[in-house]
C-alpha cells in the first residue's frame, strides 16, 4: 500500500516521533487555553426539546422500573433458595 492510499493520520503517525514543541506555555496561558477549549465545546452542546426531554425521562423511568422488577424477582428467588438450602424447609423435614 502506497503512502498516498493511507489516511493522513496513519501516514503521519508512521513517520516517527513528532518534533518537540519549543517551550511549554506558562501556567496561566495553559489555563486560558483550557478555558477557551471548554467554552468552544460547550457551544457545540444542543439542549433537547421539551418533547425529547419528556421522552428521555420516560425511557429512563421505564428502564429503572424494569430493572427493579428483575432485581426483586432475583432477590426473592435467591432468598427462597437460600432458605430452602440452609433453613431446612425441604421435603425431608418432618
Amino acid at each position: 500500500m502506497s503512502e498516498d492510499q493511507v489516511t493522513e493520520t496513519a501516514a503521519s503517525s508512521s513517520k516517527g516521533r513528532p518534533a518537540k514543541k519549543e517551550a511549554k506555555a506558562n501556567f496561566f496561558a495553559r489555563i486560558a487555553l483550557f478555558v477557551r477549549q471548554i467554552i468552544g465545546e460547550l457551544k457545540k452542546v444542543v439542549a433537547p426539546t421539551r418533547k425529547e426531554l419528556i421522552n428521555y425521562t420516560l425511557v429512563v423511568l421505564v428502564f429503572v422500573a424494569i430493572m427493579m422488577v428483575i432485581v426483586s424477582l432475583l432477590d426473592i428467588g435467591f432468598g427462597t433458595a437460600v432458605g430452602w438450602v440452609f433453613g431446612g424447609t425441604g421435603p425431608t423435614d418432618h
